[in-house]
């Protein structure tokens, strides 16, 4: 699906793609432990059958051992500090500053 955005420096193509259920699983893997919950929220998101979505599930798990798990609950605070850039003065006619 692509759609056509007209700017001033001309004509844009944007490629639009779906979600997959693999995404949508993976989403639901930050909104709960519990892998019937998973299933549950994924088959929602995605508007698929809940069947489908357990088999995929079920086959991911048994492929994710080399993927690290969503850690939950750890929140680790970032600081910003902003430094102002150095001026320079002109050089007055006697040197000074």
């Amino acid at each position: 699906m692509n759609t056509v955005w007209n700017t001033k420096w001309g004509p844009r193509r944007v490629r639009q793609e779906p979600p997959t259920l693999e995404e949508a699983l993976m989403a639901a893997e930050a909104l709960s432990d519990d892998l019937a919950q998973r299933v549950e929220i994924a088959a929602s998101l995605m508007g698929a059958p809940v069947d489908e979505v357990k088999a995929l599930a079920a086959k991911l798990q048994t492929g994710n051992r080399g993927r690290a798990k969503l850690v939950t609950g750890r929140t680790r605070a970032v600081v910003v500090e902003y430094k102002r850039p150095r001026t320079i003065r002109p050089v007055g006619p006697m040197g000074r500053r």
